[in-house]
């Protein structure tokens, strides 16, 4: 038969078997092209909703689910822009797991149409995402603890630094939800720091200020010891006349933020008349535009103790005296930024580097024991090694080759310190 010949017909078997193989090969095809399109799509969705995510965690808070509901519409479609995905459903989940802790959810869904595929019946896809975003209003104090040595004046780096500061302070007052969660001190420092004449006279220790501030009887002798060794009266100073400068407290106390206590002067502070004394510092205030302020009064003087610079940074951050700053919490966070462009060159006891160095060793180790966070930047110039190890982590340590960088870095640090990202 014509049929039974045609079958045992080797000559054009394999047109048959290629007509019977062609219309899977093209499903095939269009289920990788139609795919692509969707995959395309996916993650043009997972971005948008990030961005979408990140914007709206700015003002969730105070926003009403409805509210909430309506810009997150708002803001994924102005960033999702792909016309082949159709039927856009955008819901958000805003929720407090704890107490100072927040979490937003948003997921978002579309269909795809094919184009292949419909012929085979698929008309479309659907694609999906979601995004999570979780930020702890964790109140946050932070002391910037910044060189105003006499260095500083050179290169550019007083000038940068105060733009990054001031750059760092804004960043912080946008991340703020609650006015007063985020409170910053200012602590210039150079061979002391100026904690200003309105401090507690218990405080401190003025034995060895007044035997280098004032007269001598009837001669010009300059110090105490060198009046009285010639038999003359010595008649110190009116303390009132003291400049508000003090320099390293007796050890191991220079590198504490062990309390003053009045009589007891291996605790108290060290009056010094310093030359070269910096602005007086300002402790923990949410007064943006007086930081601000204070930053741009700053003004390079003096040798380099650093030392002294991160202690009295920790004191203002202390719930100690003198500044009693608020007390430990679990939604509190305590940050010292310490910024220095230069090596130890000056303490109360020596001109020594590596034997000032060892003090500040102490001071950044014991810091970080009460669960201080540190950041440490260096300058150009400096102990690298020393400010390396004083940082909480090595990528909590910067060093800057140019004081124009002085700015990405701050900036990169208020971001961290900003605590808000995407987990999700």
């Amino acid at each position: 038969m014509v049929f039974g010949r045609f079958l045992q017909d080797r000559k054009a078997g394999v047109v048959p078997i290629l007509a019977v193989g062609l219309i899977p090969l093209m499903g095939m095809i269009g289920a990788a092209v139609d795919y692509s399109r969707a995959a395309s799509a996916r993650t043009a969705m997972q971005t948008a909703l990030d961005s979408t995510a990140l914007m709206l965690s700015k003002t969730a808070q105070g926003l009403s689910d409805p509210q909430i509901d309506a810009k997150a519409t708002a803001y994924f479609t102005s960033l999702f822009a792909r016309p082949e995905a159709t039927n856009i459903a955008v819901t958000p989940v805003f929720t407090t797991p704890a107490a100072g802790n927040f979490k937003l959810v948003i997921t978002a869904s579309a269909n795809v149409s094919t184009m292949f595929w419909r012929v085979m019946g698929t008309q479309q896809l659907s694609i999906t995402a979601n995004s999570e975003v979780v930020w702890g209003i964790k109140k946050l104090n932070l002391a910037l603890a910044l060189d105003n040595t006499g260095s500083m004046s050179n290169n550019n780096k007083m000038t940068e630094l105060k733009t990054a500061a001031k750059n760092l302070l804004t960043v912080l007052q946008a991340a703020e939800k609650t006015p007063g969660d985020i409170k910053v001190s200012i602590v210039p420092f150079a061979t002391d720091v100026n904690v200003g004449t309105t401090i507690a006279a218990s405080f401190i220790d003025w034995s060895d200020w007044d035997t280098k501030n004032g007269t001598c009887s009837n001669h010009n002798y300059s110090t105490q010891s060198s009046c009285l060794s010639n038999n003359k009266t010595w008649t110190a100073a009116n303390h009132n006349t003291w400049n508000g400068c003090v320099w390293d407290r007796d050890q191991n106390n220079d590198v504490t933020d062990t309390a003053p206590v009045a009589g007891t002067s291996s605790t108290m502070f060290q009056a010094h008349q310093a030359s070269s004394c910096p602005v007086k510092l300002m402790p923990l205030s949410s007064d943006w535009t007086a930081l601000k302020a204070k930053v741009d009064a700053m003004s390079p003087t003096g040798n380099t103790n650093v030392t002294i610079g991160m202690t009295w940074a920790w004191h203002t951050i202390s719930t100690k005296q003198p500044f009693n700053a608020p007390a430990e919490a679990p939604d509190l966070d305590k940050v010292i930024i310490l910024l220095t462009d230069g090596e130890n060159t000056q303490n109360r006891w020596s001109s020594s580097s590596s034997s000032i160095d060892a003090r500040t060793e102490k001071a950044c180790t014991n810091a970080k024991a009460a669960n201080v966070r540190v950041y440490t930047v260096r300058v150009i110039n400096g102990d690298a090694t020393l400010l390396r190890n004083c940082a909480t982590k090595t990528d909590m340590y910067y060093d800057v080759d140019q004081a124009v960088e002085l700015n990405s870095v701050f900036s990169s640090i208020a971001q961290n310190l900003a605590n808000l990202r995407i987990v999700k």
